[in-house]
């Protein structure tokens, strides 16, 4: 198989599997237990806390693990909301169902302004400037788009939020070690699974003093904020996929840079980039062709792993949210592909595979 969905998950680094070994076997100590072997896991975990921290390239806050991002993004909007006097919260139509459905689950009984995007899944500043008011308790905004790559200009928004008083929480699980998460957000979501380390692990960066409320009640084991007995394991697997993001940041953007180059000269005439090409990571190559049966083609391709856009949302019958956001309609929508690439991907295979796509979806007679 080659593998061409990048986005929903990346293949572990060798590097991981070698450092998260020992903590699978013999080292199986509970890191919060007074004795040694109980230390000596802290430890580790404190050492891969601060790797993410430095992976952010932020200054002054603090990480603390979570389950996944989802919970992370759950935590920030709903800590931040709870017993908070503002009650509004305001966020972008393209944004990741953790952060929609947690905004909805609030507008039942609070307000919610969910913004609208151009044609290039870009928010208009203005309209943020216009939406975000004194009562606003918090901005939600991601980074690089999962399903179309395209990046949000996260620093301008925090400015935004900040005039008014309010917080501003960036889901960043698309964007670390891919492109540098700018200053200014208050809180930022991560996934470990995203920067070739495990799953079932994310972190929450939070300035400090700007911590939520705590979203899971128990030990307080993490930070003193979330409850829960680490595993030193995925901690340390993370740990090690973050620095090797942040060693390998420069190589991994040219190799993916010039991936992208590669496969849009080899697309046929007739694929429509979806999203916009400048401000969007590279490695998120979201296309579309009139009159394609999608699904089809994904069903003629079964030796490549490419998506039709998130995988939360695979197999729901739904058009993407994102591309309708963009105005596409239901039809085109269902006509788009992401094929989603990065370090492990080899230009050969790569070019193979829109080879196939392009005749597959010649077959179709389009």
């Amino acid at each position: 198989m080659i593998y061409l969905d990048y986005q929903a998950t990346t293949p572990l680094a060798p590097e991981v599997v070698a450092t998260m070994q020992p903590w699978i076997g013999d080292k199986f100590a509970n890191p919060h237990s007074p004795y040694t072997a109980g230390r000596e896991a802290a430890a580790a975990i404190s050492v891969a806390r601060e790797r993410v921290e430095v992976a952010t390239g932020l200054d002054g806050g603090h990480v603390a693990f979570t389950g996944s991002a989802t919970e992370a993004i759950n935590w920030a909007i709903r800590g931040t909301l709870e017993d908070n006097p503002r009650r509004k919260i305001v966020t972008i139509a393209t944004e990741h169902a953790a952060v929609l459905d947690t905004a909805n689950w609030w507008g039942r009984h609070h307000d919610v302004t969910i913004l609208p995007v151009d044609s290039n899944g870009m928010v208009d500043l203005d309209t943020v400037a216009e939406a975000v008011d004194d009562q606003t308790a918090l901005v939600a905004a991601m980074l690089v788009n999962n399903e179309i790559g395209v990046i949000q200009p996260i620093a301008a928004i925090a400015r935004i939020a900040h005039e008014h008083g309010a917080l501003m929480v960036c889901d960043a699980v698309q964007g670390l070690g891919r492109v540098a998460i700018p200053e200014g957000p208050d809180m930022v979501a991560m996934s470990a699974h995203k920067i070739h380390g495990p799953k079932a692990i994310g972190a929450l960066w939070m300035k400090h003093g700007k911590e939520p409320r705590p979203l899971i009640h128990g030990g307080g084991q993490e930070e003193g904020l979330r409850s829960g007995t680490l595993s030193p394991a995925l901690c340390v697997g993370f740990g090690t996929a973050a620095r090797l993001a942040t060693e390998r940041f420069a190589q991994d953007a040219q190799h993916v840079a010039d991936l992208w180059s590669a496969a849009i000269n080899h697309l046929d005439d007739g694929w429509i980039i979806n999203g916009s090409e400048e401000d969007r990571y590279k490695g998120n190559l979201n296309i579309r062709r009139e009159g394609l049966d999608s699904a089809r083609l994904l069903a003629d391709l079964r030796g490549i792993a490419i998506s039709l856009g998130s995988a939360c949302a695979s197999g729901s019958g739904r058009p993407s949210h994102v591309l309708r956001a963009l105005g596409l309609g239901d039809a085109e929508a269902r006509a788009s592909i992401r094929i989603g690439y990065g370090r492990y991907t080899e230009r050969d295979e790569l070019l193979e595979s829109v080879s196939q796509i392009n005749q597959a979806a010649r077959a179709q007679g389009v």
